[in-house]
Parts: C-alpha cells; sequence; structure tokens
C-alpha cells in the first residue's frame, strides 16, 4: 500500500473571500504583491507545496474571479494540480468557512481539513506538519502562542474605556493561529448545526467546534506565523519575502546587470470630467483624447520596462488598432511589462516618474500614485518616485492643450540575458 493511500485523505480550505479594506487602498489584502507575489498566491503555494495535504478549496468574494486568476498565474503549475475550483464565499467568515467545506462534499471527501488564513502566507512546513498530526489525534485542534503582554478583561463604561474586572494568567492564555486541523465529517457537522440554531459570528472554527461540544486542544503555533492585518503587515512581508527572493537569486545567478529604459507618452486634452494618472483617476475640467484611458504615467512606465528589455514599445503590444484595447484600463498594460521582465528573470529595482502638466496638481496624489504603481509592479512604493512640473507656459504643455509623463526604469537582469541579448542582436546585423 502506497504512503498516500494508507494515510487520511487530508483537504485545506482557503479563506479568502474577506474584503480586507481596512488595511487601505481598493484591493484586498490577500491580493496585494509582497515581494512581486500576492498574498494570496505566497499562502497556496505553502499548502501546495507540503506533501501531506491532497487538496486545496480555495474560498474567495464573488467579484474576486479575475484577481485569484492573476494569483494562479503566479503559481508553479506542478502546486497549481493540487487547487479545487474556487467557490464563492460568505458575508462572514463562518459562512465562507462553510461554504468551502461543502464544496469538499461535492467530490470525495476528505478525512482530515486544515483551516487557513488567505492573509497568513509565512505559514511553514513544520507548524503545517504540526497540525495534521494534532487534529489526526485529538479531531480538533488549533495552534497557540503564548503572549507576551498582560492581558485584561475589562467592561466597557464608555467609548474607548473600559474598567478591569479580572486579569488572567498569561500562563494559561495563547493567541490562536491558523491553519486549525479537524476530522472532516465532525466540523462540517458542526457547521450545518450552527446554521440550523441561528448561530452565526464565529471568528474562528475553535470557537465553533468548542460551542458544539467537542474537546480542542491547542498545539504548538509559530510566532512567525503571522496575519496580515496593518499597512505596517505589508511593508514587512514586501521586505521579507523581497529578501528572501534575493538570496534564491544570488545562489542561482552568478551575476545581475543593471538595464536603464526610459519612456515617454503624450496625450491632448478633450472632452470629459478626469484624467488617469498613475491608475488614479483624479478630477479635472478636461479629459484627454486617447485609445485606452490614456494614463501618461502608465504608458510611459509601460515603455521604460519594455525598454530595459529591448521588447518593443507599448504599441507593439497593444496596438491602438485593436478594438479589443478601446477605453481600456491601462494598469494592465504595465502588469503586462512587469511579467515580461519578471519572465526574463529580471528584478525591478526602481521606478521614476514625470508629470509635464499645467494642470491638473498631482501634489495631492502623488502618494496614491505610487501605492498604486508599487501595487502593480509588485515592487515597495520606496522604489517609485513621481515628480510634476510645468513647461513655464511653453509648447503645448504649456499652453494647457495637452500632458505628457516621461520614466525611467531601472531592471537588473541575469548576465545571461544580457549575453543572449547581445548574441541575437550580432546576428540580426548579420543577417
Amino acid at each position: 500500500m502506497s504512503e498516500s493511500a494508507a494515510r487520511p485523505l487530508t483537504a485545506a480550505v482557503v479563506v479568502a473571500a474577506g474584503k480586507g479594506l481596512r488595511i487601505g487602498g481598493d484591493l484586498p489584502k490577500q491580493y496585494r504583491r509582497v515581494g512581486g507575489r500576492a498574498v494570496l498566491t505566497r499562502t497556496l503555494a505553502a499548502l501546495a507545496s507540503h506533501p501531506g495535504i491532497d487538496r486545496i478549496q480555495p474560498v474567495i468574494a464573488p467579484d474576486a474571479a479575475d484577481f485569484f486568476r492573476e494569483c494562479l498565474a503566479d503559481l508553479e503549475p506542478d502546486l497549481g494540480r493540487k487547487l479545487l475550483a474556487p467557490v464563492d464565499g460568505g458575508a462572514t467568515r463562518q459562512q465562507s468557512v462553510r461554504a468551502g467545506l461543502e464544496a469538499l462534499a461535492c467530490g470525495e471527501a476528505p478525512d482530515l481539513v486544515l483551516v487557513h488564513d488567505a492573509a497568513r502566507p509565512y505559514v511553514a512546513t513544520d507548524l503545517i506538519d504540526r497540525a495534521i498530526a494534532a487534529g489526526r489525534a485529538h479531531g480538533a485542534a488549533v495552534p497557540g502562542v503564548a503572549v507576551s503582554d498582560t492581558i485584561k478583561l475589562v467592561q466597557p463604561i464608555a467609548p474607548g474605556i473600559g474598567r478591569v474586572h479580572e486579569t488572567p494568567a498569561r500562563e494559561s492564555l495563547r493567541a490562536v493561529q491558523t491553519p486549525q486541523a479537524f476530522v472532516y465529517a465532525t466540523l462540517v457537522d458542526a457547521h450545518r448545526r450552527a446554521v440550523a440554531e441561528n448561530r452565526d459570528g464565529f471568528t474562528d472554527d475553535g470557537a465553533l467546534a468548542e460551542w458544539a461540544g467537542l474537546a480542542v486542544v491547542v498545539f504548538e503555533g509559530d510566532a512567525a506565523n503571522r496575519k496580515i492585518t496593518q499597512p505596517s503587515d505589508l511593508i514587512d512581508a514586501d521586505r521579507t519575502f523581497s529578501e528572501r527572493a534575493d538570496a534564491v537569486s544570488a545562489s542561482a545567478m552568478t551575476t545581475l546587470v543593471s538595464h536603464l529604459a526610459t519612456g515617454f507618452d503624450v496625450h491632448k486634452f478633450g472632452p470629459g470630467d478626469h484624467v488617469w494618472l498613475g491608475g488614479i483617476k483624479i478630477p479635472a475640467d478636461r479629459g484627454v483624447i486617447a485609445h485606452s484611458d490614456g494614463d501618461v504615467v502608465l504608458h510611459a512606465l509601460t515603455d521604460a520596462l519594455l525598454g530595459t528589455i529591448a521588447d518593443g514599445d507599448i504599441g507593439t503590444h497593444f496596438p491602438p488598432s485593436d478594438e479589443k484595447w478601446r477605453g481600456a484600463a491601462s494598469d494592465q498594460f504595465l502588469a503586462h511589462a512587469v511579467e515580461l521582465v519578471r519572465a526574463r528573470g529580471g528584478r525591478i529595482d526602481h521606478l521614476d516618474i514625470t508629470v509635464l502638466a499645467e494642470a491638473p496638481r498631482i501634489g495631492a496624489h502623488r502618494e496614491a500614485i505610487r501605492a498604486r504603481v508599487a501595487e502593480i509592479a509588485g515592487i515597495p512604493v520606496g522604489c517609485v518616485s513621481i515628480k510634476a512640473t510645468t513647461t513655464e507656459t511653453l509648447g503645448f504643455v504649456g499652453r494647457a492643450e495637452g500632458l505628457a509623463a516621461q520614466a525611467a526604469a531601472s531592471v537588473r537582469l541575469p548576465e545571461i540575458c544580457a549575453e543572449l541579448d547581445a548574441e541575437a542582436e550580432q546576428a540580426a546585423r548579420q543577417s
């Protein structure tokens, strides 16, 4: 009997249906890029790479299918084979978990199920090992880490003020994490019972299992298994995963060659009440005349990145003669150029933009533009700069007939890529 046949069938439900907007911005936190890949992609990769997990059931928001497909595009094909088709979640975490559990029942039901938050991309192999072992041994188990702060139980007496009525001993307290492990049939029954009794609002499955009368054990968690909740968590995650990528790149490539390229775009003013700059919609007394959304910042950046790998320009990849791109959002143009750079093994070091316009003023939108460009490019916001200037009433910009942007991109590429480029160029000259 093979090892896979001898052990219980184990599935994981990944809860990714939350809006995750408390962290700021319009993009849910699970789809934000850290170190060049979405948080959810990293979480799925960590679970799928574990040999003890046989299948993974993602649960997403009904309007997040496009975001999820982008995550899959960054996932290694061999890992993606463990993923089942995503199902829509509900209005609460409890409803979303139940949707995932019910979806697993449609096929061969697993013996053991792990429930994990999409916003915990640091989940390590040994933590998953402990979860599976504890779930098999006890039927209901959650990871917990000891708390270092003194905890107070308070009774609210005014907004933001509470009166202490108990100080529990720290030795008995644990901060609970995911993945949480359960016998599948037991957990799905508990969820169905909660629905029948109109009980909702459980914030984790350990609490729901306790309510259902199950004996829940706490096994050793991992302090590094942090949940991304605050903007600072995204910054830390980006730094952490970028450093890991650098370490892998350093071991895989002997030399990196820096490539610098520029891009430029211009659009004439026309009817409208806004312009798009750097993926941000800015109110204005006029719009621009363009085939797409006319975002000069993203167009210039796209050309700059394409220039670093000598792969044509934006018109080559997205010809204005193609009606498919009429009115298209320009973030997809930049994202395409970013992926081409990554496909060549490149790392984007810095993006620099200068907007040339008499109006609109971008000062109030500068940080939003930096954040959006960083998000599309999958780089820290500190690696994006944006400036604006007028042309002192000279030229078409000075006459307020249109606006323009110029951009510079700095990219490091493996030396082998640079050598191949040189060989190709030489061959082209000789032909």
